[in-house]
């Protein structure tokens, strides 16, 4: 698996050095309107927006998301039906219980009227609500795995906690690596090409 992600990010790298290199070559031809990145203009493009470029939600999305699922992982809540100690049926219980009332938290934050996470003419969508569904879902898995972790002993230090949030960033850094490849090439595209 690691031969094929290593590959796949070659072929990307390789695919934004050809881009720059067609980019220039088709630059020549003033009819197809194509601007060269390795002008002034497009090198000062690519490197004053490189940041730019990369830094959007998708990113802290992602990010956020790998930090949860190994916390998720690390406190056995994935295994969740497939405990039958009498621990993990209190740690069970626990964190159903927390997830209804998590739930009943954002439906009170979302469901009543005037509700702080509607929109100022009261609809859900788009509200602060819906920019924010992916924290709300973050931070309640991160919240459950906590409670069934500590619960169920899988956490028994504060540094348990924190090595199974640093596995979930570790676990998710290929999806970061290849997101960063790709948007630098779609951005590429779009600049030179459009």
């Amino acid at each position: 698996m690691k031969k094929l992600a290593a590959r796949l990010a070659l072929c990307l790298v390789l695919a934004e050095v050809l881009l720059v290199l067609l980019s220039w070559m088709l630059s020549a031809m003033p009819s197809v309107g194509v601007r060269s990145l390795l002008t002034g203009e497009g090198i000062r493009w690519l490197l004053g927006h490189g940041c730019d470029i990369m830094a959007t939600p998708l990113l802290v999305y992602i990010l956020l998301l790998g930090i949860s699922v190994g916390c998720l992982r690390g406190s056995g809540l994935l295994t969740l039906f497939s405990a039958n100690r009498h621990r993990d049926r209190v740690a069970q219980w626990s964190t159903v219980v927390f997830l209804v009332f998590y739930v009943a938290v954002v439906l009170l934050l979302t469901a009543t009227p005037h509700a702080i996470l509607l929109s100022a003419t009261g609809e859900l969508f788009p509200s602060p609500f819906s920019t924010g569904l992916v924290g709300i879902v973050v931070l309640g898995l991160f919240l459950l795995s906590i409670v069934y972790g500590v619960l169920s002993g899988h956490f028994s230090t504060l540094v348990d906690i924190y090595e199974a949030l640093l596995s979930g960033l570790c676990s998710s850094a290929v999806f970061v690596l290849f997101y960063l490849l790709l948007v630098v090439i779609y951005d590429t595209v779009h600049f030179a090409f459009l």
